[in-house]
């Protein structure tokens, strides 16, 4: 795949998570516009998480049935319609109803992820995937940059009027310029791969990193879609164009883990894992000191972001890997954890905020991330189960070896073959 085509489909990513929380920076004003109580001005954000979850299901495995390339196209132009009827709604239900569509589309992320997965020679999978993917955290970070400058400017119902403009015009382009996919291999109908979909939550690499990542966002969640209250709060009292800032930072350490495809490429996506989350825990005692210092706070959301990053790609190369038939399908089974966990820290960030302030908000977040090592932990010391007869000499695996580097092993096995 070139750099232009890759570069492109980062964008769709971008633009299409965006769309799910934009939000994040504006909850005030929108809340106040719409007369939503600010307790719970998070459903805000997990509104377009759940229609995320309902697409994940019924729409994503649609990816392995028919050609990505024009799939990507039609649900931008279906996003954009849950925009505009967002940035004119006349009442929340309305708003609510155009951030479920919005969101239910917007997994044209994990089809286009798909599409790079199964255009990429194995080799280059992680590095593509890497790029590609680092659009997504571009979109959620850069969405709190803009919206909260097109907030302050235009006010909110701004920021989804120009979100709508953009899926529409990346959708003509990606029809313009993509190839389409040669898959002689599709499922017989949508059935059946959604049924296949199902069939992979029996799978335990597939559910150790489905876990992991339900964790992951859940405390990714409780920083972004929180952050923006104490912050418009006494003693900072920032503006929204000011706190969008914030998210530069953000992107600064997602874009930094854009290496984590590198590295899974060359067999590390395990030990990556593991260190990742070590530093995320980490990070958030940085980020609890946002009553006292604003630089260590950015200094924590960097690492955060960073390590959120770096397991979220590490974990889609390990599983496209494993099945390179059906990339949208696993895809999209490992990304409902992400829109549960997304949703989970999204609902309860502001109300623990409301209830305990920062303080309990960080400890929250800690706490997920602290699971989500446990998680790994436990799945890098249970030995799996032998099927058959054990394997002997250079095709051996190692003798303690867990979902997580056996899918690394096969993939070294692969690369070693004439």
């Amino acid at each position: 795949m070139n750099p232009w085509r890759r570069s492109l489909l980062a964008v769709v990513c971008g633009v299409s998570v965006a769309s799910v929380y934009a939000a994040q920076p504006v909850l005030g004003p929108m809340g106040r516009d719409l007369g939503v109580p600010a307790e719970l001005t998070g459903w805000m954000v997990a509104t377009g998480q759940f229609g995320y979850l309902a697409g994940l299901v019924l729409l994503v495995p649609l990816g392995d049935v028919v050609d990505r390339r024009r799939l990507i196209p039609a649900h931008l132009a279906i996003t954009a319609l849950g925009m505009i009827l967002t940035a004119s709604a006349p009442a929340a239900w309305v708003a609510f109803s155009g951030l479920a569509v919005a969101g239910m589309f917007a997994v044209v992320v994990q089809t286009t992820v798909a599409y790079a997965a199964s255009v990429s020679p194995p080799a280059e999978r992680g590095r593509n995937i890497g790029v590609v993917t680092s659009g997504v955290v571009a979109g959620i970070l850069g969405a709190r940059i803009v919206a909260g400058t097109l907030a302050e400017v235009w006010g909110w119902r701004s920021v989804y009027a120009v979100l709508a403009v953009l899926s529409l015009g990346l959708a003509a382009l990606v029809l313009a310029v993509l190839p389409s996919e040669d898959r002689p291999d599709r499922p017989a109908g949508v059935g059946r791969a959604v049924v296949s979909l199902g069939g992979l939550f029996g799978r335990r690499v597939f559910l150790t990193r489905g876990i992991i990542a339900f964790f992951l966002f859940a405390s990714f969640g409780t920083l972004w879609s929180g952050l923006s209250l104490p912050l418009a709060d006494t003693p900072w009292r920032l503006s929204e164009s000011r706190i969008g800032l914030f998210g530069i930072a953000g992107l600064a350490g997602a874009l930094g883990a854009a290496r984590a495809g590198r590295w899974a490429d060359a067999g590390r996506a395990a030990p990556v894992t593991g260190l990742a989350l070590t530093l995320l825990i980490v990070s958030w005692a940085a980020i609890a000191q946002l009553p006292w210092s604003l630089w260590i706070l950015v200094a924590g959301i960097v690492v955060l972001d960073f390590a959120v990053q770096a397991v979220h790609v590490s974990s889609q190369h390990l599983l496209t890997a494993a099945h390179p038939d059906r990339t949208s399908g696993v895809i999209g089974g490992y990304m409902v954890f992400y829109s549960l966990g997304s949703a989970l820290g999204a609902a309860t960030t502001t109300a623990v905020f409301a209830a305990h302030g920062w303080a309990g908000s960080s400890l929250l977040g800690s706490g997920f991330a602290a699971c989500a090592l446990a998680v790994w932990a436990a799945d890098r010391r249970a030995p799996l189960g032998r099927r058959g007869r054990p394997l002997t000499g250079d095709a051996a695996p190692p003798p303690k070896w867990s979902s997580g580097n056996r899918a690394e092993w096969t993939f070294r096995a692969a690369r070693r073959r004439p």
